[in-house]
């Protein structure tokens, strides 16, 4: 396998024809189940793959064999300082913290404890760092900079090139204090004639989703996803502001709850006349900025980043694929190493959906006709048949039965298969209705063909799971003979979004991360 991806690839390189067609186009990615994937490394750009997909697992830090990864951020609203009723950039302190995190990443590579010898070995040959920033969109706020304009493009541009030029001095007075990394004499870096560094790499604007939720601030480059958020907790529901919106809203006289709850309901400032225009026109939301400002700003900081740049161009529901087009040439003639499209609502898991009411849920109906298969388990209680039909769209109902009719065991079943139906045809997915089946037990417990069956509650979950694993190997022998055609082909992998694992609230989509804003818990880590 690998000798036929590996030319396939060679292939692909020599024609470079990516400006003119695309490998090629997804039109929609739908939920096909879980399945078994099968891992590799891929020898030549050492792409992650599964399941025949070459992936990019990680945008803003591409790094070679056995590297890791060294970050650090600094928040932009810390280093500026009122002056003439305003804020304007503390350089000053600004050029004392690059030069302190530099010093702090490169002391971490030696204090850094490996798991293996080949990472500490790569790792320490090359000594990269990628010192990056987060609050940026609060800076922005506080210099009365909209987001999506070209002083804000020029503001970008002036503080990543201040933090690359200081960082990159501060590499250079390491260098001379305990020398160069050791693979300089075989850099670029040399070739040039450039001064030791001590760090092959010196910034990275990461997603910063976790720690920007502990700082307060903004999250890496991008603009705020919402100024309130709707958050559940035990004791009920309680909106949370985003901090700086909070702090001008007291410092200025138009703070209240009432307030909050609308702009929460709302999604945005934009009709809220209560808050003055100055804020309304400032605290715009990363739905409100034009795809090609979030490019824009993106392609501001790459021009003075050593690696890459975590940033999500957020596009409304209507998109087309002409617009992620456009998104994605304009990125490739700025100069963007990589750029993350999310187009909003394009999942039904969606759970964050900021200023959109709720829809209600409405079972869809039942067909005339339906197909299914017929399940009998032992159990404690006696035999149990369940009958498992499906629609178009999959599994549509469950009927159970058990005992006499008229019985109490028998009125207990069709409860569960009618409410099992009922989540069926709303939308709930048949493996978390098995989920919450199985593993129920009752006094009676039995064993049936080399299984332990519980309860007749698991036994319906045992069913159900049974029926899932034999449709996911109909699809896995249909989608067989696809996958060994486009094996060797590049393509894109989608990430399952849901709620959020350690709190189930919300989750958003942010920075080319997952993060749920309620409890910290971050794909990324």
């Amino acid at each position: 396998l690998q000798p036929k991806i590996k030319l396939c690839l060679e292939k692909a390189n020599r024609k470079r024809g990516y400006r003119r067609l695309y490998v090629d186009v997804v039109g929609r990615v739908e939920d096909a189940g879980e399945s078994e994937v099968y891992d590799l490394i891929e020898p030549d750009t050492h792409s992650f793959i599964a399941n025949g997909i070459i992936v990019h697992n990680c945008g803003e830090q591409p790094l070679l064999p056995y590297e890791s990864c060294n970050l650090g951020s600094i928040n932009l609203l810390k280093v500026l300082k009122a002056e003439g009723g305003g804020f304007e950039v503390d350089w000053d302190k600004l050029r004392q913290v690059v030069r302190l995190a530099v010093r702090f990443l490169d002391n971490v590579i030696d204090a850094n404890k490996y798991p293996l010898p080949e990472i500490e070995k790569v790792t320490k040959g090359n000594r990269k760092i990628g010192l990056g920033v987060m609050g940026f969109h609060d800076m922005l706020i506080r210099l009365g900079v909209r987001y999506d304009s070209e002083e804000a493009e020029r503001v970008a541009d002036e503080v990543m090139g201040f933090i690359q030029r200081e960082a990159r001095e501060a590499s250079v007075e390491l260098a001379g204090e305990k020398g160069a990394f050791p693979n300089f004499k075989d850099s670029i870096y040399a070739e040039r004639g450039d001064p030791p560094l001590r760090n092959a790499t010196l910034t990275t604007i990461a997603p910063t989703g976790t720690i920007s939720i502990i700082a307060g601030c903004s999250s890496g480059i991008e603009p705020i996803f919402a100024v309130c958020y709707t958050r559940r907790i035990l004791e009920g529901v309680f909106v949370e502001v985003h901090p700086l919106f909070e702090e001008i809203a007291r410092e200025e006289g138009f703070y209240s709850r009432e307030l909050i709850e609308r702009i929460a309901k709302a999604g945005s400032l934009r009709e809220i006349e209560e808050v003055p225009e100055k804020w309304r026109r400032l605290f715009v939301t990363a739905h409100e900025v034009p795809p090609e400002w979030h490019v824009r700003i993106q392609a501001a900081f790459q021009r003075h980043v050593d690696n890459a740049v975590s940033k999500t161009i957020n596009l409304p529901n209507s998109a087309t694929r002409e617009d992620v087009e456009k998104v994605f040439m304009l990125a490739y003639e700025l100069g963007v190493k990589g750029v993350t499209v999310y187009r909003d609502r394009c999942r039904e898991e969606q759970v964050l959906q900021k200023g959109f009411p709720r829809a209600e849920l409405t079972p869809r109906p039942r067909p005339l006709v339906t197909s299914g298969k017929t399940y009998k388990l032992r159990t404690g209680c006696g035999n149990l048949y369940v009958t498992i039909n499906e629609d178009a769209l999959g599994l549509c109902e469950v009927f159970l039965h058990i005992g006499k009719s008229g019985g109490c065991a028998m009125a207990q079943a069709e409860a569960v298969g009618r409410l099992i139906s009922l989540a069926l045809r709303a939308g709930v997915k048949p493996e978390a209705i098995v989920k919450h089946l199985r593993g129920i037990r009752c006094h009676s417990p039995s064993l049936y063909q080399g299984m332990q069956i519980l309860s007749c509650p698991d036994a319906v979950g045992i069913a159900l799971e049974k029926h899932l694993k034999a449709k996911e190997k109909e699809k896995e022998a249909t989608r067989e003979a696809a996958l060994v055609e486009s094996r060797a082909e590049t393509g894109g992998g989608s990430i399952h979004m849901g709620a959020c694992p350690e709190c189930g609230g919300q989750i958003v989509y942010e920075g080319g991360c997952f993060i749920c804003y309620f409890c910290g818990y971050s794909k990324c880590g």
